[in-house]
């Protein structure tokens, strides 16, 4: 399953073949986002993404056949990942996570990509409700919620444990009813 987001840019499945590229791509991005980001330091080398990879290969087993992970290609690179975190089909919700190297930011990439997923979270998978939870101080994060009309419905404070400290997140939400294409 392949979803193109524009001209430059498409979301995939994460091939075993993607695991060297991601694994470069998250360590060369690792300074930058460390700051939100929890588990980086969880990252020794390349069998780690590995492991990610195969892990995002089970999801379709738990969602009947849904895809929750994605690649997302810029341009032939492998610029991030955009998930479904959780996706809860009985209640017909869905929480969306979302990371980009750090060469490919500022470029609306994300944006696209979010709008993208959306849509198949929306339409195929046919959720009611999709939730973006992100740290209060990621300003550029919490932009793309804010640019998609999402509402911003409140704070969980201590939400995450972030290496020394915890951080609240800001929880926004976009109702079916409310999504425009």
């Amino acid at each position: 399953m392949e979803m193109k987001v524009n001209e430059q840019t498409v979301l995939r499945p994460f091939y075993t073949t993607d695991a060297e590229a991601f694994y470069r791509l998250t360590m060369d991005s690792k300074a930058h986002l460390r700051a939100w980001l929890g588990w980086l330091d969880h990252i020794k080398d390349v069998s780690d993404t590995e492991k990610f990879i195969q892990s995002t290969h089970h999801d379709l087993k738990e969602t009947g056949g849904y895809l929750k992970s994605f690649a997302i290609v810029h341009e032939g690179e492998v610029a991030g990942t955009i998930s479904f975190n959780e996706l809860d089909l009985t209640n017909r919700t869905g929480a969306l996570g979302y990371w980009l190297g750090e060469k490919f930011q500022g470029k609306g990439i994300m944006q696209a990509c979010c709008r993208c997923l959306l849509y198949y979270g929306f339409e195929t998978i046919q959720l009611n409700r999709i939730e973006i939870k992100v740290a209060v101080n990621n300003t550029k994060s919490k932009n793309i919620p804010e640019k998609l009309g999402f509402t911003k419905e409140g704070r969980l404070r201590e939400k995450e444990w972030l290496y020394t400290t915890f951080v609240d997140h800001d929880v926004y939400s976009l109702l079916k009813r409310e999504w425009t294409q």
